[in-house]
């Protein structure tokens, strides 16, 4: 066994650490090779390479060697993260920075080099009281029209003297945009359903549609800048969805049936059915897109829910490539929320009126039935008393059928869906009317209800009435006949009240149309095409019989004055 005294050693020494072991190498004499470097990293190299039994190193170097190191497996990670960092002496310029933060404009960097001198005042004038000075503090700060978060840290010295400022910045533009636009969004929404009821109450249905209808438009440009777009109400009847409102689309878009299907009905069926809300970035490449605007390279559609049911779709369109991004279906789907709400305020306050009127025929019958019951059994009685008094017996007669009329007039306004209200003449008896007398006059719903009530009126005052139940049948009916007016619904099976006027003023193009409609639905914009090819007026269920007949004596006159 060799003696450990003739051992030979490879002794490899950091910097100052040789001052310190000079004396105990210089003992050693030929039993030790000494090497020296001057850092850490150095004496990495040299083991790799080099047989090295000891090596000698102060620890104030090696401190720095595992700082060094650190920040080796740590500053990849700075580089590539979304925030800037850097350290700031109490001289206000930067001991290190992130390649972001040197990205950042001058304004920025100098604004954050401020924030860490003021926090390095703060900490000297003794406003941080320890331990608190560890913690952070939160700045906010706006330059050029650009938003930034700063988080400013205290680096201290083992007596926690503050020397250095840490700070993080983020760069939060887009993100506080995004919350500028969505309270802006949330604003706007509560001014789409806060409807004005005295302002609302004094208009009809079409004006209350008006009104939301500007609303729309107008956030829906100003806010979200959505130019094109469509709203589908869907009539839970048939399933379909209905066209109520668009803008800054062809109008063939008011001709496509769609349908709550999850397939053959469009993007917007099938949002539809699903009640979620679908993002298309490239129509080209998505076959459930059926055209819209022209050159539409892209879409979003969300549906319109109401306590989680589907009443609609809210479809959007653009001529660009990937033109929505995941910020817009958010604001989209907030903003068709409200849009439901708005609707369904519509939709109540019509229902309203329809309940009210239904309950105050059903308290007139209520009180009125009884009594009326008894008078009908009185005359029956002196009906039968009265035998051989002829003439006394006919006048008892028209009593007894003057309060059967009555009587059926109650039962039928109580059991009447909404429709024609007010109804108070007999069927029975005609009244002379110069204008209406003798008019031969076409009634097309789908409703029977309507259809019979408004064609008992009419023929009350003279007027040859015959009636369709859909508008196939009145066009082939117009195909035959001649009219002196024609009185439509505008949604019926198989063709729709625009396509009932046309085939009027096709037939006779002085022949005056009116159509009617329910809650204010347009499907096909009926009555704005109408409207621009002469449509004589709108009547909106339910209507009272004075407003029919004052509608109908306004467009028969207006015809006849017309060359």
């Amino acid at each position: 066994m060799q003696d450990s005294a003739t051992t030979h050693l490879n002794v490899l020494v950091v910097g100052q650490a040789l001052d310190q072991a000079g004396s105990l190498l210089d003992e050693l004499g030929d039993r030790v090779t000494v090497q020296t470097v001057t850092s850490v990293q150095e004496a990495e190299f040299v083991r790799e390479r080099s047989p090295i039994d000891v090596v000698l190193v102060t620890p104030d170097a090696l401190k720095t060697y595992q700082i060094n190191q650190t920040a080796h497996l740590i500053n990849p990670a700075i580089e590539h993260a979304s925030q800037g960092v850097c350290i700031v002496n109490n001289d206000g310029e930067f001991v290190w920075a992130s390649p972001k933060m040197l990205k950042f404009p001058d304004s920025i960097q100098t604004r954050v080099r401020e924030l860490c001198c003021e926090a390095i005042a703060w900490a000297t004038e003794g406003e941080f009281d320890l331990p608190s000075h560890l913690r952070g503090r939160h700045v906010t700060v706006e330059e050029d029209s650009m938003m930034f978060e700063v988080h400013l840290t205290p680096v201290t010295d083992k007596e926690h003297n503050v020397i250095q400022v840490s700070a993080i910045v983020w760069d939060v533009t887009q993100k506080r945009r995004l919350q500028r636009k969505l309270e802006a969004i949330n604003k706007a929404a509560k001014e789409l359903v806060s409807l004005d009821v005295d302002q609302i109450g004094k208009l009809d249905t079409q004006g209350r549609l008006d009104v939301l209808e500007e609303k729309i438009i107008r956030y829906t440009h100003d806010l979200m800048n959505f130019d094109s777009f469509t709203v589908h109400l869907l009539d839970p009847k048939t399933n379909r969805l209905e066209l109520v409102l668009s803008t800054g689309m062809p109008s063939k878009v008011n001709e496509i049936p769609i349908f709550a299907r999850p397939d053959g009905n469009g993007i917007c069926g099938f949002v539809a059915s699903h009640g979620k809300s679908y993002l298309c970035p490239d129509t080209s490449k998505d076959s459930r897109y059926i055209t819209g605007i022209e050159s539409g390279k892209s879409s979003l559609s969300v549906p319109l829910l109401l306590h989680d049911t589907v009443i609609g779709v809210f479809n959007v369109e653009s001529d660009q490539i990937a033109a929505f991004t995941e910020d817009d279906r958010q604001f989209a789907e907030i903003f068709a929320g409200h849009i439901a709400i708005a609707i369904h305020i519509l939709n109540l306050l019509d229902s309203e009126r329809h309940k009210t009127t239904g309950r105050l025929h059903g308290d007139v019958s209520e009180e009125i039935s009884g009594p009326l019951n008894d008078m009908l059994t009185d005359v029956a009685t002196l009906i039968d008393d009265y035998i051989g008094h002829d003439e006394l017996r006919v006048r008892l007669n028209e009593i007894s059928d003057n309060g059967a009329r009555v009587r059926d007039a109650l039962k039928s306004m109580t059991e009447r869906g909404p429709g024609v209200i007010d109804r108070r003449r007999s069927r029975k008896s005609v009244r002379h009317d110069p204008v209406l007398e003798g008019r031969s006059i076409l009634v097309v719903d789908d409703e029977e209800i309507i259809r019979d009530t408004v064609s008992d009126v009419l023929k009350g005052f003279g007027c040859e009435v015959q009636s369709a139940q859909d508008g196939d049948v009145a066009i082939k009916i117009l195909g035959e006949s001649s009219f002196d007016l024609v009185l439509s619904d505008i949604k019926m099976p198989h063709n729709n009240g625009y396509e009932v006027f046309a085939a009027a003023k096709e037939r006779n193009a002085n022949c005056p149309v009116i159509l009617m409609t329910g809650f204010g639905y347009d499907p096909n914009h009926s009555i704005v095409r109408a409207r621009r090819e002469g449509l004589a007026a709108v009547l909106f269920k339910p209507f009272k019989v004075e407003q029919l007949l004052g509608e109908i004596r306004t467009a028969i006159k207006s015809a006849s004055t017309t060359p």
